[in-house]
């Protein structure tokens, strides 16, 4: 298997998804080779648990270092996830291999529809709900009509499955105790244009929380910048894992979101979320979640965001009606899913 994300200094959710697919591919099929083609800038690139190939910037900009890649590799399966140039695919589909193209954003949705793209593509997976990403469209479902192909899956979200001993050695690191802490995750590493004070309204909203008396846990930010290590109970993650992150949000009481792919991790957590845009793409995402009564929307504000995670603290009531609306919802783990279809992808080639 060959994972090709998008990869840069900030941000990872497309690495996230595909480690989380590469880990539970190998733990169910132990032989299996998996190679990444990853940004040697992004902040994770030194700690990949799998072989990968370092490129000067993300896999998109790179296609002869990634075709001779492929033609070296010669993987059974591609996973491109929101990355890849026509050329790369030919390059997979020239060597044997099967394509599956993940998209999260519009713009890379459209992409995967264009006729050229959709020969060569064996499976699509729009990595949202289909509440949030919208339902295939009429051209969309004649294109699918005409031609056949490519298969295409609504993947809610694509996480690790559940490790308690994980969770606890985590819960023990940060002495916090199970549903009664705050999980703060600001998201992008640095400001995105038009929210660039967003991770800083976060940490900000986490620092003032912990100062009330209630345990947060604020990841991404750097120990004792900000003023944030004055608080006793603010503890301060500067990074962790996607497991670890997943798990303690599993563990949390509620969860503070930016409103890219850790809004629907929480969501199919069944966490509790007050969530706040740190990128354009993201309004509307946050804005599907609130108008169906699954998350509580905040602005950059490090005022707002206090007072929307106050007045939840406060509900215990208004949490149990988050949780019971994110459950009849079902924002579903489609790990085991997407590993079977891998699986199948492998065993019908």
């Amino acid at each position: 298997m060959l994972f090709v994300p998008v990869s840069a200094p900030r941000g990872m959710g497309e690495y996230a998804r595909s480690l989380a697919l590469a880990t539970a591919l190998v733990q169910r099929r132990p032989g299996t080779e998996v190679h990444f083609a990853l940004n040697r800038r992004a902040p994770y690139a030194g700690e990949v648990p799998f072989p990968a190939t370092l490129l000067p910037s993300s896999a998109t900009f790179h296609s002869d270092e990634v075709i001779a890649l492929i033609e070296r590799f010669r993987p059974q399966v591609v996973v491109f996830d929101n990355a890849g140039r026509t050329a790369q695919l030919r390059a997979a589909r020239a060597s044997g291999a099967k394509i599956v193209f993940v998209s999260s954003r519009p713009r890379q949705r459209r992409r995967a529809f264009r006729l050229r793209w959709m020969r060569l593509i064996d499976e699509h997976w729009i990595a949202y709900p289909e509440f949030i990403a919208g339902s295939l469209s009429s051209f969309e479902r004649l294109k699918l009509r005409l031609l056949g192909r490519p298969r295409v899956r609504f993947m809610d979200v694509i996480m690790p499955s559940p490790d308690a001993t994980l969770r606890s050695s985590l819960l023990e690191r940060f002495d916090v105790r199970p549903g009664a802490f705050v999980l703060a995750v600001p998201g992008g590493g640095t400001g995105h244009p038009g929210a660039e004070d967003a991770p800083a309204a976060v940490g900000e909203a986490a620092r003032r929380l912990a100062t009330r008396g209630h345990p947060t846990v604020l990841v991404g930010v750097v120990p004792d910048s900000g003023g944030y290590a004055a608080s006793p109970l603010l503890r301060i993650a500067p990074r962790l894992s996607p497991a670890e992150l997943i798990e303690l949000m599993r563990a949390a009481q509620i969860v503070i979101s930016n409103g890219g792919d850790t809004l629907l991790q929480a969501l199919a957590c069944h966490r509790p979320c007050v969530a706040v845009p740190i990128a354009g793409d993201q309004i509307h995402r946050i804005r599907r979640c609130a108008e169906a009564g699954l998350a509580l929307e905040a602005r950059a504000s490090a005022d707002d965001l206090e007072r929307a995670a106050v007045e939840l603290l406060a509900s215990s009531e208004n949490q149990k009606k988050l949780a019971r609306r994110v459950a009849e919802r079902n924002v579903a783990n489609e790990i085991d899913a997407a590993v079977d279809a891998l699986e199948a992808l492998v065993i019908g080639g």
